[in-house]
Formats: C-alpha cells, sequence, structure tokens
C-alpha cells in the first residue's frame, strides 16, 4: 500500500500533526495508534479544548489502514474502543456542562475557547432538542459542545444516555466501518481528500432534512394562521 501521506486539499488546511493521512503513517506511533486515537476521540467529544480535532478524517482514515493492513489491529477490537471513548465523552461533556451551568455561557473568550461556538452549539440543541445528541456528532465543533448544553440544560440523563450510545455507535463505529469498506477501493485511497469533504457533506445532510422539514412547517402554520391565505 501506498502511503496516504499527500493530501492535495481538505487535509492541506490541517498542520501534519492533525493531519490523519500524516501521522497515522508514523511509524514511530504505530505501537500507539489505538491509545491515540481513542484520546482524540475523547477529547473532541468531552473537552471543550478538543472542539479543532479531526474526528471524521481521523475514524474514516484509519477504517481504511486497519483494511489495508498497515495498521495491525483487529477492526471489532478498535471500533469497540472507539465507542466506549465516544460514549464517554459525550457523557463527560454532560457532566461538565451539569456541573458548571450557566458559567459555561459566561466564560470569556480565550485561544482555545469562544461563546460562538457555545451560542452555535445552544441553538443546535434548541432547534433539534434530543435529536441533537445524535445529529451533532457529524459537525464539526458542534459536537463538541452539544454535550455541554445539554447538561447545562439538565437534559434528562437517561434520555442523553440513550441518544449518546446511538450517536456513538453512528459516528464513531459507522464512520470506521465506512473506511474500512471504502478503503478495499484503489480509487479511494488515492483521493482520500475529495472523500473528507464527501464525508462531510453526507453528514450535514440529516439536519438539512430537519432545517427544511422545519422551515415547510413554520410556512404551513403562518400560512394558516393568516385567514386570507386560507381556501
Amino acid at each position: 500500500m501506498t502511503e496516504l501521506g499527500s493530501p492535495t486539499l481538505g487535509a492541506a488546511f490541517l498542520p501534519d500533526w492533525l493531519n490523519p493521512a500524516v501521522f497515522l503513517n508514523d511509524p514511530a506511533l504505530a505501537p500507539w495508534v489505538v491509545l491515540i486515537v481513542c484520546g482524540i476521540v475523547f477529547a473532541e467529544t468531552g473537552l471543550l479544548v478538543g472542539f479543532f480535532l479531526p474526528g471524521d478524517s481521523m475514524l474514516f482514515t484509519v477504517g481504511m489502514l486497519i483494511a489495508t493492513g498497515t495498521i495491525h489491529v483487529p477492526l471489532w477490537l478498535f471500533a469497540l474502543c472507539i465507542f466506549v471513548c465516544a460514549f464517554a465523552g459525550d457523557q463527560t461533556g454532560y457532566v461538565i456542562g451539569q456541573k458548571s451551568g450557566p458559567a459555561i455561557f459566561k466564560k470569556p473568550d480565550s485561544r482555545f475557547f469562544s461563546q460562538k461556538n457555545v451560542e452555535h452549539a445552544h441553538n443546535f440543541f434548541e432547534r433539534f432538542g434530543g435529536r441533537a445528541v445524535i445529529l451533532a456528532r457529524f459537525v464539526p465543533v458542534v459536537r463538541t459542545f452539544v454535550p455541554v448544553v445539554a447538561g447545562v440544560a439538565k437534559m434528562n440523563h437517561k434520555t442523553f444516555i440513550f441518544f449518546n450510545l446511538i450517536g456513538a455507535m453512528l459516528w464513531g463505529v459507522g464512520v470506521t466501518m465506512l473506511g474500512y469498506w471504502l478503503g478495499q477501493f484503489a480509487w479511494i485511497e488515492d483521493n482520500i481528500d475529495l472523500i473528507f469533504i464527501l464525508i462531510v457533506f453526507i453528514s450535514v445532510i440529516p439536519i438539512g432534512v430537519e432545517l427544511l422539514k422545519a422551515f415547510m412547517s413554520g410556512k404551513k402554520n403562518r400560512t394558516n394562521s393568516n385567514g386570507s391565505l386560507e381556501d
């Protein structure tokens, strides 16, 4: 297999230490790949400072590298580890929000923290409710802050756990399995950056559908509330 170390488009925006196509091919890191990836997944989903980490592309790349034998880890073991870390990450974020409460919304901007990110996540949560816990998994930055916002909003913990389990499975295991399956095709390896962009595009489709439904519902309600527009 040729290395995935020559990104051309999407990964060009990332430094080498954040580009999965580069650091996952580093022989020095090979014995620690599982721990490194699990740590990144946990930090991105459970710690406020992890919003910039490349979760989607990393999971997809690992799936590809397992499929081609570059990473010698059983797929089921890696998927299990990712599922646990993704679930634990969101649970940690929920606890942070639950314990910190409104202080999260008053925290001043810093190099690694922006109130805009919290506000975007809050609006996302308000619009989609419990489903936001699942949908946010597929949206960079938002997936870091939505669990925190859910904790701040004191979302029922059992309900949060339910949605968290589904989200961890669909995102953590699903994206890895997709990379594993597609990694068996040479064309995918040669066009890895286009695939990363496609992943982002596909991941926002459910959100687009929900937004369209909300828009159509709001338009219908406005029409029905105006007697002059009714039949």
